[in-house]
């Protein structure tokens, strides 16, 4: 049996390797997703998506935003977290604010967030610093407070409205509560594995160790996480459409897996993965009603965001690599030269 899965294993890593598998369930992800918008959206009447978007109420979008910008305040915790847990006490926190806001809207915008997050990460880093292997970690931590909180509210979800799923992983209500179980042990577990022994739990060996937080610390990870997801599903329930009526919880597990479903395609702000999900998640709703819903929420957790990290990289590059020598140039050129004290007179006698 064991000989039999060795040469299973051998096989699926000549021929097809994870990447592949990765990159073939990506583009499946964006496939489906594709066809079931283009086929949504055949309908769509472009008139009663422009009359839903006159009538959303002003109220509602500014609430929207300010709950994104409370959700863009999380997420600078999410760096902040990281460095801590790593010993980077000399990285503030505007650095970490920074480098969070930035690598995240602006690789989950372009895509491949893994690679984009990471450069950008590590062109601020680099400046304090910290190795590529230290970035590496930064974004390892950071990812792990993401994926908790999302698994914790997701599972309490599946378990408390497993209805809500029904129509996106096409499953009983029964199973998606028993996934929804599985979750909650699974981060149980997790919390007992690291709270178990004396010292810190370590992934990895040799210099791409990481050394895990206590489960303390990790309690409060999945906090950041847990709340800043809040305000992301409490910004789009605000702009749904006032019928018919949804609670809360249920629509924060549909947008729960619709963003994983986004982030698991890769695709530049997980166009059309997210929408798609979305619609289906939400087919209480007309299309047009949803659709209108769905372009605010983009613009206001998507574009705008987007607009302002790529004006403040600009501006820093700018700064770094135009403004700066040149005021150094500058102040160098500025400052005089030191005086040559003039010969003794015994040495211009001798």
């Amino acid at each position: 049996m064991q000989g039999l899965l060795s040469a299973s294993r051998s096989v699926f890593d000549r021929w097809i390797g994870w990447k592949r598998l990765g990159i073939l369930a990506s583009l499946t992800i964006v496939t489906i997703a594709i066809m079931h918008l283009v086929k949504t959206l055949k309908g769509i009447d472009t008139s009663a998506v422009l009359a839903a978007l006159e009538d959303k109420s002003a109220g509602n979008i500014v609430l929207a935003a300010l709950c994104v910008f409370c959700a863009f305040c999380t997420l600078t915790f999410y760096d902040l977290f990281a460095l801590r847990t790593l010993g980077k006490f000399h990285v503030p926190y505007r650095i970490a604010a920074l480098s969070s806001f930035t690598s995240y809207t602006i690789g989950h915008n372009i895509g491949a967030t893994v690679f984009t997050g990471g450069a950008i990460r590590f062109r601020i880093y680099s400046d304090w610093n910290l190795s590529a292997i230290d970035v590496a970690k930064i974004c390892f931590i950071s990812g792990l407070t993401f994926w908790l909180g999302n698994t914790f509210v997701l599972g309490i979800g599946l378990i408390s409205h497993p209805a809500a799923a029904e129509s996106i992983v096409l499953l009983p209500q029964l199973v998606n509560q028993l996934i929804g179980v599985g979750l909650v042990i699974g981060i149980a577990g997790y919390l007992c594995w690291i709270a178990i022994g004396r010292n810190r739990r370590e992934l990895g060996k040799d210099g791409w160790k990481v050394v895990l937080p206590s489960a303390p610390l990790t309690l409060v990870q999945i906090l950041i996480g847990i709340v800043d997801l809040g305000f992301c599903a409490l910004a789009m329930y605000l702009l749904l459409p006032d019928t018919p009526q949804i609670d809360f919880l249920s629509m924060a597990v549909v947008f729960i897996l619709s963003t994983l479903l986004g982030f698991a395609s890769h695709a530049p702000g997980s166009l059309g993965v997210f929408d798609a999900a979305m619609l289906v998640g939400l087919n209480q709703f007309g299309h047009e009603q949803l659709l209108a819903s769905l372009l605010i929420f983009r613009m206001l957790y998507f574009f705008i965001p987007f607009a302002i990290a790529i004006t403040i990289m600009g501006m820093r590059e700018l700064w770094l690599s135009v403004i700066l020598p040149w005021q150094q140039k500058r102040k160098a050129c500025m400052t005089p030269a030191r005086a040559v004290a003039p010969p003794s007179s015994q040495n211009q006698n001798g």
